[in-house]
């Protein structure tokens, strides 16, 4: 044990590997150097957090930050500032962005424009394509990389790949677990004239449950067929999920506060396009049916599918509104709102924002509070009741679906690697970001 430490933080409730229980955190460094009852420890600082519950880093593995070349609705700094303000400390950043994210030099562009800017450590997703299949073995081992993402549905150019052909060809490729938009295309150009101009209640007709079923099977299939990991992406349907219970062997599955949280046709009589994603958010039926596949343990992460796009954009008439809303902020006290409703425990939530990324993705030294980890923290008071407001947003977009909702549980504080990012709402010092590092990625 060290001789004086950077930090330690008392008293608060530590979520663990080892469960729940009152103890104290000593860092030194960027790493956890001590964990306990460490009474005599003689540190730089010392916070109090009685009261408050520590959990280790929250881990978003899907968010959309835009840059480069849509800024005006979010760049890097921004969003990694709406994350840290929410308690997340590390997100993974998705490849349709302007020029798309899948060569070598355009990942490297982001890592640059990311270090020292953004306030979180990083991810970057890189789109798999026909054109790079050939170079995804390299480009799943670059710096920064978080592995590959495919859109097997309603994306733009080259990262729309929607032939059965060209998705076995990526897939058996790929050596790490790679991610996947399951919507299928087919069917989505088919169902086109039922999208009700002004009516973003559509969506959903739209986009209907079987679309995604359709996608998700052939995803698994592929999967099974090569004996790869995938990691299908924002499950929004009761159909997806019976199916996915009998086929874990190589899916890993993710869900969404707002697909835990909206339920149509409510959704969209009060907020009209601030309420339409891609998957949409569905009936009753289907919510009820994804908190039933999170309870039973069939669903293995959260992430916010942050995908912030301005005013201007969501106001105009649907369908030629834009698909996305803001969530990395919002994504902690959502969830914990759902814990202190008993809807599950503060330690599924752990699993589900810590535990889980990291064995999902084989990330180094986060997602656990334990000593020679990374000193990620997300503190939390779990009793403290709160507003969700557009004016608390740090997004550059500056609204969120849940503006007027009270919840209880909030976020306090945010720790990155040892430094304070934020504290009791206030960004605090400089960004520091860095990549994340990943068991079969880049080595120094």
């Amino acid at each position: 044990m060290a001789d004086t430490f950077d930090l330690v933080i008392r008293g608060a409730t530590v979520v663990n590997h080892d469960g729940e229980g009152i103890r104290d955190i000593a860092i030194a460094g960027e790493r956890i150097a001590a964990i306990g009852n460490l009474g005599p420890a003689k540190a730089v600082a010392e916070i109090d957090a009685a009261g408050l519950h520590i959990l280790p880093g929250v881990i978003d593995t899907q968010v959309h930050f835009r840059e480069p070349g849509l800024d005006h609705k979010e760049d890097l700094e921004t969003g990694s500032r709406a994350a840290v303000a929410g308690g997340v400390t590390a997100v993974f950043e998705m490849p349709n962005t302007k020029p798309l994210t899948t060569t070598a030099d355009t990942l490297a562009d982001k890592v640059r424009r990311a270090r020292n800017r953004m306030f979180c450590d990083f991810g970057f997703f890189v789109g798999g394509t026909r054109e790079n299949v050939s170079e995804i073995p390299m480009l799943e081992k670059l710096e920064a990389s978080a592995g590959i993402k495919v859109f097997m549905g309603s994306s733009t150019g080259d990262l729309l790949v929607d032939e059965e052909a060209a998705l076995d060809r990526i897939i058996a490729k790929i050596s790490r677990r790679a991610s996947f938009h399951a919507e299928d295309e087919a069917r989505l150009k088919a169902r086109m004239p039922l999208r009700r101009k002004g009516d973003p209640s559509s969506h959903p007709e739209w986009r209907d449950p079987e679309a995604a079923l359709i996608a998700t099977k052939r995803l698994v299939g592929l999967a099974e067929k090569h004996g790869k990991r995938v990691h299908v992406l924002h499950i929004s349907t009761a159909d997806e999920m019976d199916y996915l219970r009998d086929h874990k062997s190589y899916a890993t599955v993710e869900v969404t506060p707002h697909h835990l949280t909206l339920e149509a046709p409510d959704c969209y009589e009060r907020l009209g396009a601030y309420a339409q994603m891609n998957p949409p958010v569905r009936d009753a039926r289907h919510r009820t049916a994804i908190w039933a596949a999170l309870q039973s343990g069939v669903v293995d992460v959260l992430g916010s599918d942050h995908a912030p796009h301005t005013r201007e954009e969501k106001d105009h008439a649907y369908p030629d509104t834009h698909s996305g809303m803001t969530g990395v902020q919002t994504l902690v006290p959502i969830m914990l709102d759902h814990v202190n409703a008993g809807r599950l425990s503060l330690q599924r939530f752990v699993d589900l924002t810590s535990h889980g990324p990291q064995r999902l993705f084989g990330i180094r030294n986060k997602g656990r509070i334990a000593v020679g980890y990374d000193a990620d923290l997300t503190i939390v008071d779990m009793k403290r009741t709160a507003t969700i407001s557009n004016a608390w947003i740090e997004s550059r977009c500056a609204w969120t679906p849940y503006d007027g909702v009270k919840v209880t549980g909030w976020p306090v504080g945010t720790f990155v690697r040892g430094r304070k990012v934020m504290w009791e709402g206030e960004i605090a010092g400089s960004a520091r970001g860095e990549p994340v590092g990943f068991l079969e990625g880049f080595v120094r």
